[in-house]
């Protein structure tokens, strides 16, 4: 959030300081959960890494080169966009000889819809 003041471009007939608090209130909750929230929603921006969720949510897990046929997308491309889902908590993945497998976290999913609930919250602290 900024910390300058720029009340000098602001043009307002009246100001409501209770307003004010309770929106600073509002979003003065954890930032750790905020962030945490901003990177759920940031892999959830792409609509490869959704389509790539939705196939190992059906399919319990799949390697990166039936991902990247079904997908019609090059097998580094998939790689790239599955790393992001990993380092974000939302992919896992095993090995099988020189095969790596692929799968959902289940909890990324209840962390999602926490990241929504969070957007909903209207309690001020």
């Amino acid at each position: 959030m900024r910390s300058s003041n720029s009340s000098k471009a602001c043009v307002r007939t009246l100001r409501d300081g209770d307003q004010i608090r309770r929106c600073k209130n509002l979003i003065a909750c954890d930032q750790n959960t905020l962030a945490s929230a901003a990177t759920t929603f940031t892999v959830c921006a792409s609509p490869v890494r959704l389509a790539i969720m939705k196939l190992l949510e059906a399919e319990g897990e799949l390697c990166v080169c039936d991902l990247a046929e079904i997908l019609e997308l090059s097998v580094p491309g998939v790689s790239q966009q599955l790393r992001k889902l990993k380092d974000a908590g939302a992919v896992t993945s095993r090995r099988a000889g020189n095969t790596i497998y692929h799968s959902r976290v289940p909890e990324f999913r209840q962390r999602l819809v926490q990241s929504t609930d969070l957007l909903a919250e209207t309690q001020t602290i």
